[in-house]
């Protein structure tokens, strides 16, 4: 008998060998209908597959990610044994499972494959899925496996295995005819893909190398339920109105230039209004919380990326090195703010008496993403991090980061999104070397982060390997009002670069200590976090965010000169706006000003002017009726 611990901690025995389906269906079957992989001992396994030991189990159903990865990889294999069916002698290269799909990768060789051929190959994907094949794992050595695809002729798989090591242990997964190298996990069969859509097709160079053979790249989507699809590509259609890249052209937020550079926006006087708004909301906040405001420089000397660790971790993902006329001296664009902090709190001896010490700074920093994944605000190469760093002695950790915590939520809340999970970013214990500093500091900081969200009974994840490379982290997965899940605000606990600076204070003890680093960024971005709020509400900001709350329509440039004064009044009480003084219809002008999404708009002519008020309207919902100056202004700041 085997002991299974649950993720409650309850702990049942089962003969071993059981299943993770076995273990399901001995709870429920309705359970077990749902399951489509587990997770044993923090390694997603096929729901399927014996179990040998005592394990930590967690089922996984559609509702977690990585069940929602082992559908969609096994989907995947599913369309390469479509392709295979219909297009003799194509050849395999990989085929994992996306954030919202899969793709697969494949030399079609004498075949062209467009998107008018997706109708047969989803028609194919279906046939073969009713036939309710198992996937079937197999255990395989080097050696065997590279006669197989030898035989076969696939020189992709073959490049593959020849990069594993000599006794690395290899698998095969099989499902009716098709045999494809791969770790897992997979379904128990493919009679659970009931819906399957495929969604683009495009060139990929094989492993990324722009030297090596262009692959064509077909990704897919597919579900349990044709009503699941139907559901999913009309999220899609809502997502491309929604589109920040095109709201932010018709508002008139931002812009990219070509000789300027890709991945480097130019913030417009309206996307400034909206930033700036933002800006100062969290200023404000800071300040109520004791932190001071700083200023660091866009470049530093390579040197301090040296001592901080991110040359080592980010210099290839960096913009190259700045020489300059003095030989030897070189610089760099800046990646991170944290190494500027760390020499801020070094310009002077700290006392533990000046503990907790929190300076916040926006601060730019540059990062060389590669131009195939900008996207956007939400992918770009030069951003600005709402960035702080809270310098504490190890007692003051816990409430330092429960703070922290306050206030990220705060700003989550604030922003109108309602939904959210915090992932719990840790380490992967089976690779260490991509980490710096002592398992020590890592136990304490993974520690910390852990007992504060328990303390405030936070809905938490937990993901290994997800760890910044200087310590834990707690990052806020937000969900959009499509359901989309984003990463934005994070913090992290960092015992390291304390280290690496050589930071101190003198303790109570009289002897110097070593302090605790705190990052933390709410907004995480202010391009993405505007991109993805530019979404969520569909252009429609909060009203104390949007750039423009007014206009006002004159009906004839006789009243140009009132509506001027109610601007100039309006802007008193920090009410925003702009007079459309176009010799265009008053039909004409209301339709456009409802296309902007702006909030109010007054119409005026001769009978507000007379009687000094205004007709009010509110966007998409109509006329609210005539109102002095001042009663509009009561009117306004109850909506904030």
């Amino acid at each position: 008998m085997i002991n299974i611990t649950f993720p409650d901690g309850n702990v049942r025995q089962y003969e071993a060998g059981a299943t993770a389906m076995d273990i399901a269906k001995s709870i429920s079957e309705g359970l077990a209908r749902n399951v489509l992989s587990a997770r044993i001992n923090g390694e997603v396994w096929d729901a399927h597959r014996p179990i040998a030991a005592d394990s930590k189990i967690e089922l996984l159903t559609w509702n977690d990610e990585d069940g929602k990865k082992t559908f969609w990889h096994s989907s995947a294999h599913l369309m390469a044994e479509a392709l295979e069916a219909i297009y003799p002698g194509v050849k395999l290269g990989t085929g994992p499972a996306i954030s919202n799909g899969f793709y697969y990768d494949i030399d079609p060789g004498e075949h062209k494959i467009s998107s008018a051929d997706f109708p047969k190959i989803e028609k194919k994907m279906l046939e073969l899925a009713r036939e309710k094949n198992a996937f079937v794992r197999q255990d395989i050595s080097k050696a065997d496996a590279l006669k197989y695809f030898t035989d076969k002729g696939d020189e992709y798989k073959i490049e593959l295995i020849e990069k594993r090591g000599a006794d690395e242990a290899l698998t095969l997964y099989t499902q009716g005819s098709f045999v494809d190298l791969c770790r897992g996990p997979h379904l128990e069969s493919t009679a659970k893909i009931k819906a399957v859509k495929l969604m683009n097709v495009a060139g990929a160079f094989w492993q990324g190398d722009e030297n090596r053979q262009q692959m064509t790249r077909i990704y897919g989507v597919s579900f349990q339920k044709q009503k699941e699809l139907t559901q999913y590509l009309e999220m899609l259609e809502e997502a491309k109105k929604r589109d920040h890249r095109k709201l932010g052209k018709e508002l008139g937020l931002f812009m990219f230039s070509e000789k300027v550079g890709a991945g480097l926006p130019i913030w417009l006087p309206k996307g400034t209004a909206l930033r700036t708004r933002l800006e100062d909301f969290l200023k404000k906040e800071q300040l109520k919380r004791g932190y001071q405001p700083v200023i660091t420089p866009n470049i530093a000397k390579k040197d301090l990326y040296v001592t901080s660790g991110h040359w080592e971790k980010y210099g290839e993902d960096s913009f190259q090195p700045i020489q300059t006329p003095k030989e030897g001296e070189v610089f760099m664009l800046k990646p991170m703010n944290c190494p500027h902090h760390c020499e801020i709190y070094a310009n002077e001896p700290r006392s533990y008496r000046d503990l907790p010490y929190r300076i916040a700074e926006f601060g730019t920093v540059y990062r060389y993403e590669q131009t195939g994944e900008l996207h956007g605000l939400t992918r770009v190469r030069g951003f600005t991090q709402d960035d702080a760093h809270l310098f504490c002695t190890p007692d003051q950790v816990k409430g330092e980061f429960l703070n922290v915590l306050e206030l990220t939520m705060h700003v989550i809340s604030k922003m109108g999104f309602e939904d959210f999970t915090a992932q719990i970013s840790l380490r992967d214990p089976e690779n260490k070397q991509k980490y710096i500093g002592s398992d020590e500091n890592w136990d304490k900081a993974e520690a910390a982060i852990i007992e504060a969200t328990q303390e405030v009974g936070l809905k938490t994840t937990t993901e290994l390997g997800e760890a910044a490379f200087y310590g834990p982290k707690l990052d806020f997965m937000v969900k959009d009002a499509l359901g989309r899940s984003w990463q934005l605000g994070t913090i992290q606990v960092d015992y390291n670069l304390p280290e690496r600076f050589e930071l101190e204070y003198i303790g109570s003890d009289n002897a110097p200590h070593r302090p605790v680093m705190i990052h933390r960024a709410p907004f995480g971005s202010m391009e993405r976090f505007i991109g993805v709020l530019t979404e969520h509400c569909a252009g429609k900001f909060p009203l104390w965010l949007t750039p423009e709350q007014f206009a006002v329509l004159p009906v004839s440039d006789k009243y140009i000169d009132y509506a001027k004064e109610i601007e100039a009044e309006l802007n008193q009480h920090d009410i925003r706006g702009y007079i459309d003084s176009r010799t265009e219809s008053i039909g004409r002008k209301i339709r456009d000003t409802e296309l902007k999404k702006i909030p109010f708009m007054f119409i005026v002519g001769e009978k507000e002017a007379e009687a000094k008020t205004i007709a009010v309207r509110k966007q998409g919902e109509g006329d609210v009726g005539e109102m002095s100056m001042a009663d509009f202004v009561s009117y306004f700041q109850e909506q904030l």
